[in-house]
């Protein structure tokens, strides 16, 4: 195996935020491209007119992560952007199989609703792995959804979770529902 040599790679996450304007995913991505990162899943949105994107991917070991995040900074902050840069440690933790479900909340606006059914899902070690809470503070409480992406671990009692998730609902004033992602997908399909 003489000249073969054999690269190795590390994985990095790039956070972006400020605010909204068009070309931000495509200032990131080049620079990232310029600095031999090879992107592998990139999120981004918009929460009312603040931007926020999630950037994974790798580079070679020998690659400065400061070097990226100096070059970042320099095409982000002059359109009022920050960027941060963290290297991801390798996990060898094995993941149980889990079921992937949908909640949907709906009800009037107030204090307290992400965090009261967070904690629920926390008590049971749900993983929630999107939401999407949107408040529009109008007095039509059909105007202010959550929707929760979860993955329930195997083994947990559904029943005592499904029981804990509508009683927290119903003391916040909300109407819930809790799908099989596929389901959900079923029935919301265009």
């Amino acid at each position: 195996m003489h000249g073969v040599r054999r690269i190795t790679m590390k994985k990095i996450a790039v956070f972006v935020l400020g605010p909204d304007r068009p070309g931000i995913i495509a200032i990131v991505s080049k620079t990232l491209f310029e600095h031999g990162c090879n992107l592998e899943d990139v999120s981004q949105t918009i929460l009312q007119e603040a931007f926020v994107g999630i950037f994974i991917g790798t580079i070679e070991k020998t690659c400065s992560e400061d070097a990226i995040l100096s070059a970042l900074r320099s095409a982000v902050e002059p359109k009022g952007l920050t960027a941060h840069l963290n290297l991801l440690r390798p996990t060898t933790e094995h993941q149980p199989v889990s079921e992937s479900f949908v909640i949907t909340t709906i009800g009037p606006d107030r204090p307290g609703l992400v965090a009261g059914i967070t904690e629920i899902l926390a008590a049971h070690a749900v993983n929630i792995t999107n939401l999407k809470a949107v408040f529009r503070g109008t007095q039509n409480p059909q105007h202010n959804v959550m929707i929760y992406e979860i993955d329930i671990p195997p083994g947990i009692d559904q029943k005592a979770f499904r029981d804990a998730l509508y009683a927290r609902a119903g003391a916040l004033g909300l109407d819930i529902s809790l799908q099989h992602r596929e389901i959900f997908e079923q029935i919301h399909r265009v």
